[in-house]
């Protein structure tokens, strides 16, 4: 399954759009992590911690976006976007969602 932030792939044909389509990954942040991010914050660096976090939820908002396509009968998702939110009580929680265009592509 290709995916792609572009709106076609070069030297494939799109020959069916199937729809639009989601994958969403909520993911709760440990009071731990949040210490250890909060004390990296304060002498200035970057935290690996987060960084972590955000690529796992990225993970597996494209994995679900990639299910959701093959359950159509796609074989690829184009124009794909990516977006990131801040959820919960005192921004306890991280959402990533994932959308795009389920296609057919020759």
């Amino acid at each position: 399954m290709q995916l792609t932030t572009t709106p076609s792939i070069d030297g494939k044909r799109i020959t069916k759009y199937c729809g639009v389509i989601a994958g969403e990954a909520i993911l709760g942040a440990n009071l731990f992590k949040d210490l250890f991010a909060g004390i990296r914050d304060l002498v200035g660096g970057r935290s690996a911690t987060y960084e972590k976090e955000l690529q796992h939820a990225r993970e597996i908002a494209l994995q679900e976006l990639q299910e959701r396509a093959q359950a159509l009968g796609a074989n690829a998702v184009v124009g794909i976007d990516l977006d990131y939110e801040v959820l919960g009580q005192g921004n306890g929680m991280l959402m990533v969602s994932a959308s795009g265009t389920a296609v057919f592509v020759e």
